[in-house]
């Protein structure tokens, strides 16, 4: 655990000193705002609950949204309770506004999983692919800007994917059983 701990910081530092620089701060900084309250995600998800035809897809990204506040905002942050890399790294120096919340784990990285994952295998590969590389630069922002350990994004990601499976298979389930009543009826 301790081997960890150490990659982890040694991670951090090795973006603050050799990665950051006066181009991409600015630019990784609008990426990880876009994932702030999981915003992108909630307006994508409404935009595909409007048409009759992706409204399927709109309510599984909704739900695995839902799981996903609720495992990794709720559950897992709060029980973890880590503390943010800034105030456990000395000289690691955040780009941002600094999280009031617990760091493990990522729910900008939870959010973005939870949702591309859904509208990757769902959507025509044209609109899937964009939006999984979003949720990947999303989530490699929070590394950028200093506000998450390696393992919390990579927690977050794994736990944002089975909240897309959890979202769809409720979906699922859901229709199945309106189907099975309406052919009762």
């Amino acid at each position: 655990m301790e081997t960890l701990i150490h990659m982890d910081g040694a991670i951090l530092m090795f973006l603050q000193e050799a990665v950051r620089n006066a181009v991409l701060d600015p630019i990784m900084k609008l990426i990880t705002t876009l994932g702030n309250a999981g915003i992108l995600w909630i307006i994508l998800t409404i935009f595909l609950l409007i048409p009759e035809k992706t409204r399927k897809i709109g309510w599984m990204s909704a739900c695995a949204l839902l799981f996903s506040l609720l495992i990794n905002n709720i559950l897992l942050k709060n029980l973890v309770a880590r503390v943010r890399p800034y105030n456990a790294i000395e000289g690691l120096i955040p780009i941002i506004k600094k999280p009031s919340e617990f760091s493990f784990p990522s729910g900008h990285a939870g959010s973005s999983f939870a949702s591309a994952c859904v509208l990757y295998r769902k959507l025509p590969k044209k609109y899937g692919m964009p939006i999984l590389i979003l949720a990947i630069l999303i989530s490699f922002s929070r590394l950028y800007v200093g506000v998450h350990y390696p393992t919390d994004v990579l927690a977050g990601a794994v736990t944002g994917i089975i909240c897309s499976y959890l979202g769809e298979w409720l979906v699922n389930q859901i229709q199945k059983r309106k189907s099975a009543q309406q052919q009762v009826r």
